[in-house]
C-alpha cells in the first residue's frame, strides 16, 4: 500500500509539471503567460525557395490576444494621413501625405490643416511623412518632421523643425536641418520615420531610392541613401556616431544596408533601437540596429526582383552583414511601428505592432531576448492599407490608415 501511495503522489506530480509546461509554454518580457502557439499566420506559399538562416526566423507560430479588444473607427475623413503622434492632452497630431498637418481630437474630432509648412512633393511615395514631438514639446511646442523636397538637383529626404503656434494654427520659424544627399531624379524610396534616442538625438531612416542605379549607395559611407542617421536638434552629426572622425564615411550615419525604411522603435525597456523594411518581392525585414552595422541590401536578401529575378546573385548571408531578427514572405509592408508600453492591455505589454500596407492587417509580434516567438494579424477584417500606429494617453492604440481612417483599439 505504501508504495502504491509513493507510485499514485509521483504521477501526480509528473501530470502537474507538464499541465504547467502547457499551459505556459512561452513568457513575454514580463513573465506573462503568451497564448498556445498555433500554426503560423502565414499560409500562403512564398515567392522564394530561399531558406531562413536559423529556426523561427520566418512563419513563426501563430498567437491570439485573450483580452476583448474594443475596435472603434474616429473618423474617415483624413486625407491619406502618414504620421500620427500623441500629444501631451490625449489628441492627436497627424500629418497628411500631401503636405498637411492637423490636430485630430479622441473622438475623431478634424482640426483645420495647420499652415507654415516647407513645400512638399508628394509625388509617387513622397510626401509629408515621420512626426516627432520634442521631448520638452509642453513646454517648448517644437516638432521635428521629414518630408521629400525638390532641389536643383532632383528630390531627397528632408528633415525639418518648427514651433506649433500657442492658437495651433500655423507651424513657426519652419527651417530645414538636415537633407539625406544625394538627390535624385525619382519618386520612390523616401523612408522616413523619425524619432528621439534617450540622449536627446535624432533618428531618421531613409530609403535608396528603388532604382537599379541608387540601390549601391546603400552600400556607400558617402551617401545618406538606405540608412539611418542620427543627428542633434540642429541637424549636426550626433556625438557617438561610429563612423565620426573617419574620413572616408559621413558622420550622421548610424547603420547602413537598409532598403526602404518607413518603421522605427524604440523598445521600452532597454532603449534598443528596432526597424522595419520593405523587401522587394517578399523579404520584408525586422531588424535590431546596432550602431556601425551593415544590414545588406542589395548584396543580401530574402527577396527576389517583381519580375521574379534574384536580386544580385541570389544571397541571403555575407560575411560583415545583420541578419534579419525575422522576415515575411509574402511580404508585410511595413510601415509605422510602436512597442505597447501601457498597462491597460497587461499581454501587449513590450509587443510590437507593425502596420502592414499590402497585406491590410497591424501584425503583433511577440518578442523575448530579441527573437519572435509569436505573431498575431490584427483588423484584418477592415481591408484598409494601415500606416502609422502610436499608444494613446488612454492605453489603447490608435491607427491611421491610406484611405484615411484613424482607429482606436483597446478596452
Amino acid at each position: 500500500m505504501a508504495n502504491f501511495k509513493i507510485l499514485a503522489l509521483a504521477v501526480l506530480v509528473v501530470l502537474s509539471f507538464i499541465l504547467s509546461c502547457g499551459s505556459q509554454s512561452a513568457k513575454d518580457n514580463n513573465s506573462n503567460p503568451v497564448d498556445s502557439i498555433n500554426a503560423p499566420v502565414e499560409s500562403k506559399k512564398p515567392n522564394s525557395d530561399l531558406k531562413p538562416a536559423f529556426k523561427g526566423q520566418t512563419r513563426i507560430g501563430g498567437v491570439k490576444t485573450r483580452s476583448l479588444i474594443k475596435v472603434s473607427m474616429l473618423t474617415n475623413q483624413l486625407n491619406r494621413p502618414w504620421g500620427i503622434v500623441s500629444l501631451p492632452d490625449g489628441r492627436f497630431l497627424i500629418t497628411e501625405k500631401a503636405g498637411t498637418m492637423r490636430i485630430v481630437g479622441s473622438d475623431g474630432n478634424l482640426g483645420q490643416p495647420i499652415s507654415g509648412i516647407p513645400a512638399v512633393n508628394s509625388n509617387g511615395q513622397g510626401g509629408l511623412l515621420g512626426l516627432v514631438l520634442d521631448p520638452g514639446f509642453s513646454e517648448n511646442r517644437m516638432l521635428y518632421w521629414t518630408f521629400s523636397e525638390t532641389t536643383s538637383d532632383g528630390t531627397l529626404t528632408s528633415v525639418a523643425k518648427g514651433k506649433l503656434s500657442t492658437d495651433e494654427k500655423r507651424i513657426e520659424n519652419a527651417v530645414v536641418i538636415y537633407r539625406a544627399k544625394p538627390a535624385y531624379d525619382g519618386t520612390l524610396h523616401y523612408g522616413s520615420r523619425i524619432l528621439f534616442d534617450r540622449s536627446g538625438n535624432l533618428l531618421v531612416s531613409t530609403g535608396e531610392r528603388s532604382d537599379i542605379e541608387t540601390r549601391p549607395q546603400a552600400q556607400y559611407l558617402n551617401s545618406a541613401l538606405g540608412k539611418i542617421i542620427r543627428i542633434t536638434t540642429d541637424g549636426k552629426p550626433a556625438s557617438g556616431n561610429p563612423f565620426l572622425n573617419r574620413s572616408e564615411a559621413w558622420p550622421e550615419i548610424y547603420s547602413y544596408g537598409h532598403r526602404n525604411v518607413q518603421s522605427l522603435a524604440l523598445h521600452p525597456q532597454t532603449g534598443e533601437l528596432w526597424e522595419a523594411e520593405f523587401g522587394p518581392r517578399g523579404g520584408d525585414e525586422l531588424n535590431l540596429i546596432k550602431p556601425g552595422k551593415n544590414y545588406g541590401w542589395p548584396i543580401i536578401s530574402y527577396g527576389i526582383e517583381y519580375g521574379g529575378d534574384k536580386i544580385g546573385q541570389g544571397l541571403t548571408q555575407a560575411e560583415g552583414m545583420e541578419q534579419p531578427v525575422y522576415y515575411w514572405d509574402p511580404v508585410l509592408s511595413p510601415s509605422g511601428m510602436t512597442f505597447y508600453k501601457g498597462e491597460a492591455i497587461p499581454e501587449w505589454k513590450n509587443n510590437l505592432f507593425i502596420c502592414g500596407l499590402n497585406s491590410n492587417h497591424v501584425a503583433r509580434l511577440v518578442i523575448v531576448d530579441n527573437k519572435v516567438i509569436g505573431e498575431e494579424r490584427l483588423l484584418r477584417e477592415e481591408g484598409q492599407r494601415y500606416r502609422d500606429i502610436t499608444q494613446g494617453k488612454d492605453g489603447a492604440l490608435y491607427v491611421v490608415t491610406d484611405e484615411g481612417r484613424l482607429y482606436r483599439l483597446g478596452k
